[in-house]
């Protein structure tokens, strides 16, 4: 699949997670229903004491695999850019850290996704928020705007993974923050189990290894670099998606556990 069909099947599958949020708030549909994806990746990664004042569309629409507000220690003050920023959820919970004295994006290529975030954010009366329209691999911010850099299981959805990086590495001031979620492998996998896991993992993913993330990190300019797991699937639970492609999980467990996470994912910039 080339970078152009990539983008476009996750622009349409994204498109289409808006809409369904946008039925379900309006009464027509279930939650599960809303947000047809991959758990257990993408549930219990909020807890409700934080998201309790945040809109349900808002929730609903988070398609993420980690919580990366939780871990970027956002400081009063600080800019702060959230790569992906779907309906919006990491972008509202982190300008309440950043208080009314900072400043939150979120950048987003989907209309249909911008739509319902600024929704939210009216809901949510936020202020210090502008979501802005573009894709992760040409940020519409000037060179050394932000002092974090989020994102939520999205950089692994890009084609050109090398490019954003260096993106977020320019739209950083000197000794700002990468502080990602994302989806990561782990040792050697076979090509086509890799395949079918990571169309579970991502719904739509291209996961890199650990390993080569470091490594790209590193080519873009950033340092203190560090990968942290913070959910190691198993295959069993894949078993109802891996089944429908004729896969025998028995046989293939032993060369996928524990193979496949979702990490946070850190880096600086130097000063």
């Amino acid at each position: 699949m080339s970078q152009i069909d990539v983008k476009e099947a996750v622009r349409e599958k994204y498109s289409q997670a808006a809409l369904r949020v946008s039925a379900a708030g309006s009464g027509c549909c279930s939650r599960s229903s809303a947000v047809e994806c991959c758990d257990p990746i993408t549930s219990n990664l909020y807890d409700r004491s934080v998201t309790g004042a945040l809109p349900d569309a808002a929730v609903l629409a988070s398609l993420g695999c980690g919580n990366p507000t939780a871990l970027a220690q956002l400081q009063p003050g600080e800019t702060v850019l959230d790569l992906g920023s779907g309906g919006g959820i990491d972008v509202l919970l982190s300008a309440r850290r950043v208080g009314p004295t900072g400043r939150v994006y979120g950048l987003d290529m989907t209309d249909e996704m911008l739509a319902l975030a600024r929704d939210n954010q009216r809901k949510a009366g936020v202020e210090n928020v502008e979501f802005l329209k573009g894709e992760i691999e040409h940020i519409p911010l000037p060179d050394n705007t932000v002092d974090v850099i989020i994102s939520n299981c999205v950089i692994n959805l890009s084609g050109d993974k090398d490019r954003v990086l260096r993106e977020a590495y320019r739209a950083l001031k000197p000794g700002g923050r990468l502080a990602v979620s994302d989806v990561v492998t782990r040792g050697e996998i076979p090509a086509k189990i890799r395949q079918d896991v990571l169309l579970w993992v991502g719904c739509i993913a291209g996961a890199l290894q650990d390993s080569e993330y470091v490594a790209k990190l590193t080519a873009a300019g950033f340092i203190a670099i560090t990968i942290e797991p913070t959910r190691i699937y198993k295959v069993e639970d894949a078993r109802e998606f891996l089944a429908g492609k004729g896969i025998d999980l028995e046989n293939i467990a032993p060369q996928v556990d524990g193979k496949f996470m979702s990490a946070f994912v850190r880096a600086v910039k130097p000063k």
